[in-house]
This record gives structure tokens, C-alpha cells and sequence, in this order.
């Protein structure tokens, strides 16, 4: 086996944390298979009751399988102090391990997993080939998918409007779902095959889902009110929990995975500006300070030259990226194109967010008017959005790309615009979704990692994917099958084992052991890192 580039130390902290874990899950069941052989040997005939409550405790526990660790299980592991439950997993105390198999087996199977990453990404274990563009299959492919998602997963709606109480549906969340789900599809798509023909359109698909970070931040925080650390926490996991692990194993730059930094801040954004003098929230006046506020910082960093650089250079560390194909370029080149393309785009998804309640509630007295003055006011709606729409796709869409970037953070609303009033012109369209498009909108942030290396392949450290990976050399369409259904599987599972490990270790209502948890985190970070450059320095000390 062939390995590209050199053992990183965060490679050797990862083994080093992973396999004694790994070694805690096996035992782990085996002392469960011990136990439940010697209970079934001793008691097959007189505690059936005894056997069905443990059945129960065993199913419990195996609901991590299903994605989420259940309250019994998460509190075992809560109950008692880090330092007891860590001097615990040393030394292997079986009562622990027995507890917390479920957590075991979580960590165990995503370490299994980021391994399996690198097998596929850095080694020449797997085979890899190029990458075709061929417009007919690429059209073709997407629209079987449609049809076969129209036939099979379209579902009608009846929830309820948190504003209205009423089932109005307006950007709801299996529409929003639906919505980066046959994005997502396309997004992935074009990385496959190169359709470069398809760049403009990746950038509205991108400012789309950068839009939906303004609109649904800002709809969680204005109408839960819930600022507290421990949501703060859930979201920053979610966001970068899968990302920092496979920069430890893959050895590459945060930025390469460009999505995740620029979702972090403008996510960051909207908690501080909601969150900032938040009892005052309600006040029309100083939500438009905040607004105009969240307008001004963007122009001052990325309009005006030279403060960029200035404002950004202490984190060039974490967002700065060298490109081996392009080693030229500054190293905050990538966090100044990716972030300001969309520098704009999150406000607007807030302001959306802002007035989604009176939208709705024009659209429940247009519901409620005559036939034909509905008829007329829909009519004319989705005829302007046709025109702006149709407008835009003749006069910035079909520009070429580096001219279409110049437009593009001043107009990415327009077709994000057109898009909502005609997906929201009936209220057909607005009750009805694909749900298998929502469900692939539920895994993007695992669909975009992963893709890089379990579906693609870059072969070095900070390298784009420019290969297919290959299973089956000369079939294309089969080997594209294969991969594709690997891949999905894979993301899948690790939306869930991210959900399970944030009940594990980010408690709700517990600052406290939250606090605790992210010192011990540090602590045990640092530790296995000092270890590791030790370690590597062994084979230098000994030439």
C-alpha cells in the first residue's frame, strides 16, 4: 500500500484517541454477549420478565443505530464526573463500558468511517479515473431521478404556520428541505461529471443556501428567543464537529471545504446581530438598525480595499488555503472570493425571515378572496416573476463567468426571488413536496465533505478532487452506481452519528458540564498532540 504525503501529528493524535476506543467498543460486546449468554443459561426458564426488561434496556440503547442515543443511555454517561468516567475508560471498568456502549460504538463506527476516508483519498488501495461530461447523460440522470422521486415520494403536507396557525405552508421546512435537496443533487452532480457549463448556476445554488442560513437563524432566534450557550454549542458542532475531523485525518486546510467556514460566519453573524440588545427585538426601528448595521459591516470589510486582509490576516491560520495547483496565490485569496460572493445574500435571507408573518398573512386574505381577483393576483404575480426572472437569466446569467462574479453578489436575490413566488404561487405547489429531494436536503453538509474523498479523490493534502474514485475500472456507469450508493449510505450514517455525539457530549440545559466537557476536550486534544509529535520524532532520533 502506497500512502501520499507524509504522517501528520494530527493523524497519529487521531489513532491514538481512536483505537483505545475502538478496543473499549469490542470489549464492550463482548462482555454484553457474556452477559446475556450466562443470564440466558441461568435463567431460560424462570425470569422471562427479568429477560423482556433487558430486551427493552438492549433496545433502548440500539436506537443510536437509528441515529440519536437515547435519555437513559445519555444520562448514564452525564451522572457522573469527567474524571471519573475518563479514569473509568482506562482502565476498562466493565460496568462503564457496558453502560456506555452505545457511545462506544458511536465513536467507534465514525472513526471506522474517517479511516475509511483516507483509504479511498490517500492510498492507492482503490483505483481512480477520470472525469467525462456528456450534457445528454447528465440531463438524463437528473431527470429519471425527478420522475422517480415524483412516483414515489411525492407527499402532501397539512402542518400548521408557527405565525398563523393555519396550514399555509409558505417556506416551510419540507419545502426549504426539498429545496437544497435537488440543489444539493445538481451541486454534486456538476463535481462528478465537470459540467463547467453549469458554474453560474452552482452560484445561485450556493447564494441559496447561504440565504437559507439568514433565513432560518434568524427565524429560530427571533421567534424561540433562545440565545443560550448550549444552542450556540448545537450548531457550531453541527456545523464543523465532521469538518475538523477529516482536516485531522486528511491533513487538509478548513478552507478547502469552503462551505462550512462560510456558513459558520454568517451564522455567527445573525446570532450577534439578533442576539445583541435582544429584548428589543420586536421593535420594528431597532431591528432596522440591526439590518442596516449587518449592510455596513459587510461594506466595510469586503468593500473597501486593503481591509479584508487587514480585519481577517489574525485567522489566517484556520482560513487561509494554498492550492497545490495554484501556489502562488495569497493564502486569504479563497476565503475572499468564497465569502464574497455571498457577503450579502444572509441579510437578505434575515429580512425575508423578518417578514415571512405578514407575507402569510396576505397570503391567507388573497386565499380568501373571489375566484376570479385570486386568479387575477396570482396570474400577474407569476407573470412578473417570469419576466424579472427571464430578464436576469438574459443579462447576467448568460455572461461568462468571471464576469457573471461581478454581478453576482448584488443580484443572487433576483432568481432566489423568482424561485419562492413561483414555487409558492398555489396552494397546490405550497402543500406538496418531493420527499426524497428533503431528505437528501437533510444530509448536505455530509453529502459536500464527503464527496471529496469517498466519491471523488484529490491523492494529496489540500487538493482539489480532480479523479473519480474507482471500484470498477472500464465500467463507468456501474462503478458510478456503486460509489454513488456507498457514498449516500455513508453521509447518511454520519448525519446521524453527529446528531448522537452532540446529545452525547453538548448537554441542553447544563452550562456547567458543557464547560467542563470543552476543557476536557482541550485538555485531552492537547495531550494526545504532544504524544504524537513525540512520537514522531522517534524515527529522527534514532538515524
Amino acid at each position: 500500500m502506497v500512502v501520499s504525503g507524509p504522517i501528520s501529528p494530527g493523524q497519529v493524535s487521531f489513532l491514538l484517541g481512536v483505537i483505545p476506543v475502538f478496543i473499549a467498543w469490542i470489549y464492550s460486546e463482548f462482555l454484553e454477549y457474556k452477559k446475556s449468554a450466562s443470564h440466558s443459561k441461568v435463567h431460560s426458564d424462570n425470569n422471562l420478565v427479568e429477560l423482556g426488561d433487558e430486551t427493552i434496556k438492549e433496545d433502548d440503547r440500539a436506537v443510536l443505530l437509528e441515529g440519536g442515543l437515547t435519555r437513559s443511555a445519555s444520562a448514564k454517561f452525564h451522572s457522573s464526573s469527567i474524571k471519573t468516567n475518563f479514569i473509568r475508560f482506562l482502565t476498562m471498568e466493565d460496568s462503564f463500558l457496558l453502560e456506555n456502549r452505545a457511545v462506544l460504538r458511536a465513536m467507534a463506527e465514525f472513526g471506522a468511517i474517517l479511516v475509511y476516508f483516507y483509504i479511498c483519498d490517500r492510498t492507492n488501495l482503490l483505483g481512480e479515473s477520470t472525469k467525462k461530461y456528456n450534457r445528454d447523460l447528465f440531463l438524463f440522470l437528473y431527470a429519471l431521478l425527478i420522475i422517480v422521486s415524483a412516483m414515489t415520494s411525492l407527499t402532501k403536507h397539512n402542518d400548521k404556520s408557527a405565525f398563523s396557525g393555519k396550514t399555509m405552508q409558505y417556506l416551510s421546512r419540507h419545502q426549504t428541505e426539498e429545496w437544497k435537496g435537488w440543489m444539493q443533487v445538481l451541486f454534486l452532480m456538476y463535481h462528478y461529471f465537470a459540467a463547467t457549463e453549469m458554474y453560474n448556476a452552482i452560484r445561485i445554488f450556493i447564494a441559496a443556501y447561504v440565504w437559507m442560513t439568514g433565513f432560518g437563524n434568524f427565524s429560530y432566534y427571533y421567534i424561540r428567543k433562545d440565545f443560550s450557550l448550549a444552542r450556540f454549542t448545537q450548531m457550531m458542532w453541527r456545523l464543523n464537529f465532521f469538518v475538523a475531523f477529516c482536516c485531522i485525518v486528511l491533513n487538509n486546510d478548513y478552507m478547502l471545504y469552503y462551505i462550512c467556514p462560510m456558513h459558520t460566519l454568517f451564522t455567527l453573524m445573525v446570532y450577534g446581530a439578533l442576539g445583541i440588545f435582544n429584548k428589543y427585538n420586536e421593535k420594528p426601528s431597532v431591528m432596522a438598525v440591526k439590518i442596516l448595521a449587518c449592510f455596513l459591516v459587510v461594506i466595510f470589510i469586503w468593500e473597501i480595499p486593503g481591509v479584508f486582509e487587514i480585519f481577517w490576516s489574525p485567522l489566517a491560520f484556520l482560513l487561509g488555503y494554498t492550492d497545490p495547483a495554484k501556489p502562488d496565490l495569497p493564502r486569504l485569496h479563497e476565503w475572499h472570493f468564497r465569502s464574497g460572493l455571498d457577503r450579502y445574500i444572509w441579510i437578505i435571507g434575515m429580512i425575508y425571515a423578518y417578514y415571512h408573518p405578514n407575507v402569510e398573512k396576505w397570503m391567507e386574505k388573497l386565499e380568501e378572496c373571489e375566484t376570479k381577483r385570486k386568479f387575477s393576483i396570482k396570474a400577474s404575480i407569476v407573470a412578473v416573476s417570469l419576466f424579472v426572472g427571464y430578464t436576469w437569466y438574459e443579462c447576467i446569467y448568460k455572461l461568462d463567468k468571471v464576469s457573471y462574479n461581478k454581478y453576482h453578489p448584488y443580484t443572487s436575490w433576483i432568481p432566489i426571488t423568482v424561485y419562492i413566488c413561483l414555487r409558492n404561487s398555489t396552494q397546490q405547489l405550497r402543500t406538496y413536496s418531493l420527499t426524497l429531494f428533503a431528505w437528501l436536503g437533510k444530509i448536505t453538509l455530509e453529502t459536500y465533505i464527503s464527496q471529496f474523498h469517498i466519491w471523488l479523490r484529490s491523492d494529496m493534502p489540500n487538493g482539489q478532487p480532480k479523479w473519480l474514485l474507482s471500484f470498477i475500472p472500464e465500467y463507468p456507469l456501474l462503478n458510478f452506481m456503486l460509489t454513488t450508493a456507498i457514498y449516500i449510505l455513508i453521509s447518511h450514517r454520519l448525519f446521524e452519528l453527529t446528531n448522537t455525539l452532540k446529545s452525547v457530549f453538548i448537554p441542553t440545559k447544563d452550562k456547567l458540564r458543557l464547560s467542563y466537557n470543552f476543557i476536557a476536550g482541550v485538555a485531552i486534544s492537547l495531550c494526545l498532540y504532544c504524544i504524537s509529535l513525540i512520537l514522531l520524532q522517534i524515527p529522527h532520533s534514532t538515524v
